[in-house]
Order: C-alpha cells, then structure tokens, then sequence
C-alpha cells in the first residue's frame, strides 16, 4: 500500500463524505461556486439560483452543518462565506476535473451514474 492510503485517518474519511454529500445536490453545488467569489445574503442566492427561499435557507443549513460554509451576522440578515479558502480552490481543481469528463455519459435514460 502506498503510503497515501494509509495516511487517510477515518477523519479524512468522514470529511471527503461530507464533502461529496454537498456536491451531490446540483442546489448545494451551485451555492458552493457562487460563494467562490464572494460572501453572499440568502435571499440573492436564492434569486441568483432561481429557488426559493425555503429551499435556500435548507440548503445553507445543510451546508452549515457539513462544516463547509459559515453565516455572519450582520443586523438583521446574515451573510454567507465558505469556512476555508482551501475550499475554493478545491472546487476550481474539481471543476478542471468535471470538465474533462465525456459530457453525454451521463444523459438519457440509460444514464446509471445517479
């Protein structure tokens, strides 16, 4: 074994889970790449991706509790971040990852990836 796999600690673990937890809903995902650039309130997430509020204060909440996105008050409203800088940069390495993939491997019925 290389010695890569055996530095994986079952934290690791739990937390690559949890990361492709988030990244397995396209909502979380497109939360997860808009707060790339910037904090952001709910509600201009919520109408920058076409959802509703309920389903966006969801979302968050999901994403507040794999620990990949934190809320700071601000009066009444909160805004939104990622946790860690490490994670935008993650993200920008899946992206190069995703757009290597055959984009029509996984359309149409037959489709067994989901």
């Amino acid at each position: 074994m290389t010695s890569a796999i055996l530095s994986a600690t079952p934290t690791h673990t739990a937390a690559l889970a949890r990361f492709g937890h988030a990244l397995s809903d396209p909502t979380r995902a497109a939360i997860l790449l808009a707060l790339r650039d910037a904090p952001a309130y709910p509600s201009d997430l919520a109408d920058a991706l076409d959802v509703s509020r309920q389903v966006m204060s969801n979302q968050l909440a999901c994403l507040r509790g794999c620990g990949l996105v934190e809320a700071t008050p601000e009066g009444r409203r909160s805004s939104y971040r990622l946790s860690d800088p490490h994670i935008a940069a993650a993200l920008g390495e899946l992206l190069q990852v995703v757009l290597l993939t055959d984009p029509g491997c996984c359309t149409g019925p037959t489709c067994t990836c989901a």
